[in-house]
C-alpha cells in the first residue's frame, strides 16, 4: 500500500494583484500543509491571476510573474506544489504549470490545447506547445525543462491536463496514463454557466475510467476580472469515484480540498485492465524525478471536504446556481472595484426587482458563510459596514434604491417599489421627474418652433421619460461611491427595447445575460420557494402579479412590453434560434409554427420579421451595454460571446424570402 495526500485548491485571485494573490498562494499552501498535504495543484495562471487579457503581451508581466513564483519556493519545503504562469519562452508567451518540490523548481509543463471559443481568447496571448516536445528554458544561471513532461516524486508519477486539454477529443492524459502516470492534475480556471458542473465531472470520472489514475481538479472562485465567474468545485477522485468534492460559489478567499489515495491500488486497477498497454519505448527523458522529505500518510489521515450543500441537489438547481452565482459576482464586483454598495433605480418591475433581490442575496449568503464579522472585514473600506450590527443594517447600507415617476407612472408600480424596498431593508427613496420631463419637451418644442404629440413623436416622449431619470440616479450613486446597476435584461438587448442613457444606465448589468421569460419564472421561484437555507420571499407578488411595462406612455393606452414587442417566450425562441443557432428567417419562422402553433400564421410572420429587423438595427446598443456576467452559452455580449456588425445588410434578401415562403404557406 503506497499512500499520498493529494489536495486541490480553489482560489479567488485579481489579475496583476501580485501581493494579494501570492497571500492567497501562501495562504492555500499553508492550509494544505495543515491538512498533511503531500502533493498540491493550484488553479491555471494563478500568479497572475487569469483574465489579464493584453497584460499577458507586457515583459513586467512576465517578470513579475517569475518573481512571484521564486518567492514561493521557501513555502513548499516538504510539499510538492505546482502552481500557474505565462512563461516567455522563444518568443512566444505559454500557459505553464510549474511543478516546485520541497522549496526547488523541478520543471514547467505548457499548456496544449488553448481554449479560444466563447469567452476565451487564449490564442491572442499564448502559443500553443507540441505534443511530446521538451526544451530548456533559461533563467538568469539556472535552467529548467519545459514542454510535455510529466514528474516522479518518491516513486509517485504525475502529469498534468491543463483546463482545455482535458475538453478536447485527443485528451493528454491518453499518452500520460501510457507512461504509468499515477496521477493527473488538472489546473483550471473554468468558468461559470449553467450545468456545467455535470460536465466537469463526466471528463473527470471518464479520466479514471479511461487512464485508470487518481485525478485532481483545482478550479479559480469568484468573480477574478468582470464578467466571468468562476465557481471553484475542486474535485479529487480515484477508483472510479469522487472521493472528495469543493464547494462551489463559495464567498471564501481560498479553500483546500484533500483526500488520501492508494497508489499501488490505481496501479494493480491497470494492471487489470486487459486493453491497458504500456508505453515501452524510452521515454526517461521526459520523466523529472526527485526525492522529498514529504510528511507520511497513514489510513487514518482526515478527508477536508468543503462539501457542495444541498442546494446542488435542489429540484430547479438552475434558479439555486443564478441566485448564488449572480451574489458571489456582485459581491467580488463591488468589493474589488472598491463600491460602497449597489444603487438601483427601481421601477416596480420585474428587471429592477430581481436586481435588488440579488444584491440582497448577495448579503444574505456571504454572511451565513462567512459569519457577520469576517463579511464586514472584507467591505472595512465601505464608510459604516463596521458598525453594522446585523444583516438587515448591512443590506440597509450596501443597497440604495430610488423609485423616479413620471406622470405616467401608476400607483401599482409606486406601491410595488416601496413592497419591494421594505422586503429587502434597502435605503429607498422617490424622485418625481414629472417636472423635468416637461422642462425638457418645452425647451425643445420652444426651440425648433412646434409641438410633440404621442401620434407623431411616440418614441421621442417616451425615452425622453427614461434618459431624465438617468442623472438623479447618478448624481445619488456619485455621492454615496456607489455602483448604479443597470437592469436590462437578455430579450431586451436583443431587439433594442431600452433607451440609451435611460434605463441602460449604470457601470455593471446584470441581468444582460438571462432572457426575461427565465428571469419571471425565476422570480415566482423566489416568491414561492426561494434558495436552500433562505427560503421565499413572498412580498414579490406584487411584482409576480403584474405585465411588464415600461410604463413611459400615457396611462390611457395601458402600455405593455409584449404588446410593444411579441409575447416574451416567443422572442426568447425566436432568440435561439436566430442568434445562438444561426438559422435565417425562413427556417426559424417554420421552427416557431411548430413551437407555438397557438398564433396564427400572419402574427408569427409578423414577429419573425420584426425581430430580425430590429436585431440588425440595433448592435450600436449591444455594444454599449455596461459589462454583463457570463452565465451560459446564449450570452449576446459582443466583448465576450457574440460578435455581430454595427452596420449590416439587415436580412433584406433573407426577410423578402421569409416573405414569399409565408404567402405560399398561407395559400
Amino acid at each position: 500500500m503506497h499512500l499520498v495526500k493529494l489536495g486541490a485548491a480553489a482560489l479567488n485571485q485579481v489579475p496583476l494583484d501580485w501581493r494579494g494573490n501570492l497571500q492567497r498562494i501562501r495562504l492555500a499552501i499553508a492550509e494544505a500543509r495543515g491538512q498533511g498535504v503531500n502533493l498540491l495543484c493550484l488553479p491555471e495562471l494563478c500568479i497572475t491571476g487569469y483574465g489579464c487579457e493584453d497584460a499577458f503581451h507586457s515583459h513586467h508581466t512576465l517578470d513579475m510573474a517569475w518573481k512571484s513564483l521564486e518567492t514561493l519556493l521557501p513555502d513548499t519545503l516538504g510539499m510538492v506544489v505546482t502552481v500557474g504562469l505565462p512563461v516567455l519562452f522563444q518568443n512566444g508567451v505559454f500557459n505553464c504549470a510549474c511543478v516546485i518540490a520541497d522549496g526547488q523548481t523541478l520543471g514547467l509543463v505548457a499548456k496544449r490545447f488553448l481554449a479560444g471559443d466563447g469567452i476565451h481568447y487564449e490564442p491572442r496571448w499564448f502559443k500553443p506547445w507540441s505534443e511530446g516536445t521538451v526544451r530548456t528554458l533559461e533563467r538568469g544561471p539556472a535552467s529548467f525543462p519545459i514542454g510535455d513532461l510529466c514528474f516522479e516524486v518518491n516513486g509517485v508519477r504525475f502529469g498534468f491536463e491543463i483546463c482545455e486539454d482535458a475538453w478536447v477529443a485527443n485528451r493528454p492524459g491518453a499518452a500520460l496514463s501510457l507512461q504509468g502516470v499515477d496521477v493527473i492534475l488538472n489546473p483550471s480556471a473554468s468558468h461559470f454557466a449553467f450545468g456545467k458542473l455535470d460536465v466537469r465531472k463526466r471528463f473527470v470520472l471518464e479520466g479514471l475510467r479511461a487512464f485508470g489514475v487518481s485525478y485532481v481538479y483545482a478550479n479559480l472562485m469568484g468573480n477574478e476580472s468582470g464578467r466571468a465567474i468562476y465557481d471553484g468545485g475542486t474535485m479529487i477522485a480515484t477508483g472510479g469515484k469522487l472521493i472528495a468534492v469543493g464547494q462551489r460559489l463559495s464567498f471564501q478567499d481560498f479553500y483546500v480540498t484533500s483526500a488520501v489515495v492508494d497508489v499501488d491500488a490505481t496501479r494493480m486497477s491497470q494492471a487489470r485492465t486487459a486493453s491497458f498497454r504500456p508505453a515501452l519505448d524510452d521515454r526517461s527523458q521526459e520523466v523529472i524525478r526527485k526525492t522529498c522529505n514529504l510528511a507520511p500518510v497513514s489510513l487514518a489521515a482526515r478527508i477536508s471536504e468543503p462539501s457542495g450543500e444541498g442546494w446542488e441537489l435542489s429540484a430547479n438547481l438552475k434558479a439555486e446556481e443564478f441566485a448564488r452565482a449572480e451574489a458571489l459576482a456582485l459581491f467580488d464586483y463591488m468589493r474589488k472595484s472598491r463600491s460602497n454598495g449597489f444603487l438601483i433605480s427601481l421601477s416596480g418591475g420585474a428587471d429592477s426587482a430581481a436586481c435588488a433581490v440579488l444584491v440582497s442575496l448577495m448579503v444574505l449568503f456571504g454572511v451565513r458563510e462567512l459569519g457577520l464579522e469576517t463579511f464586514k472585514q472584507k467591505l472595512a473600506y465601505i464608510p459604516g459596514v463596521a458598525d453594522a450590527d446585523s444583516v438587515d443594517a448591512l443590506r440597509e447600507n450596501l443597497l440604495v434604491t430610488v423609485y423616479q415617476p413620471s406622470e405616467n407612472s401608476g400607483s401599482v408600480t409606486r406601491g410595488a417599489a416601496e413592497t419591494m424596498a421594505k422586503a429587502l431593508r434597502a435605503r429607498h427613496y422617490v424622485f418625481d421627474v414629472t417636472q423635468l420631463v416637461k422642462g425638457y419637451v418645452d425647451m425643445v418644442e420652444t426651440a425648433v418652433g412646434t409641438g410633440f404629440s404621442w401620434k407623431e413623436n411616440d418614441i421621442a416622449l417616451q425615452n425622453i421619460q427614461a434618459r431624465v431619470r438617468s442623472p438623479g440616479a447618478w448624481l445619488l450613486a456619485n455621492i454615496r461611491g456607489a455602483l448604479f446597476l443597470s437592469t436590462s435584461n437578455r430579450s431586451e438587448a436583443a431587439v433594442g427595447y431600452a433607451t440609451m442613457d435611460g434605463d441602460t444606465s449604470g457601470g455593471l448589468s446584470p441581468l444582460a445575460g438571462i432572457d426575461k421569460a427565465w428571469l419571471r419564472e425565476w422570480l415566482r421561484w423566489m416568491e414561492q420557494v426561494g434558495p436552500e437555507d433562505i427560503g421565499p420571499l413572498p412580498e414579490l407578488s406584487v411584482i409576480n402579479e403584474q405585465q411588464p411595462t415600461a410604463e413611459l406612455r400615457p396611462k390611457a393606452q395601458a402600455q405593455t412590453d409584449e404588446d410593444d414587442l411579441m409575447p416574451y417566450p416567443l422572442l426568447d425562441a425566436i432568440e435561439r434560434a436566430a442568434i445562438r443557432d444561426k438559422q435565417p428567417p425562413v427556417t426559424v419562422f417554420e421552427l416557431m409554427r411548430v413551437a407555438f402553433p397557438e398564433y396564427a400564421i400572419g402574427q408569427l410572420h409578423l414577429w419573425v420579421d420584426r425581430f430580425f429587423k430590429l436585431w440588425s438595427r440595433n448592435q450600436w446598443k449591444r455594444e454599449r451595454y455596461a459589462p454583463s456576467f457570463h452565465l451560459d452559452d446564449e450570452n449576446l455580449d459582443p466583448k465576450t460571446w457574440c460578435r455581430w456588425p454595427i452596420l449590416s445588410g439587415g436580412f433584406e434578401v433573407e426577410l423578402r424570402e421569409l416573405n414569399a415562403f409565408v404567402k405560399t404557406v398561407e395559400k
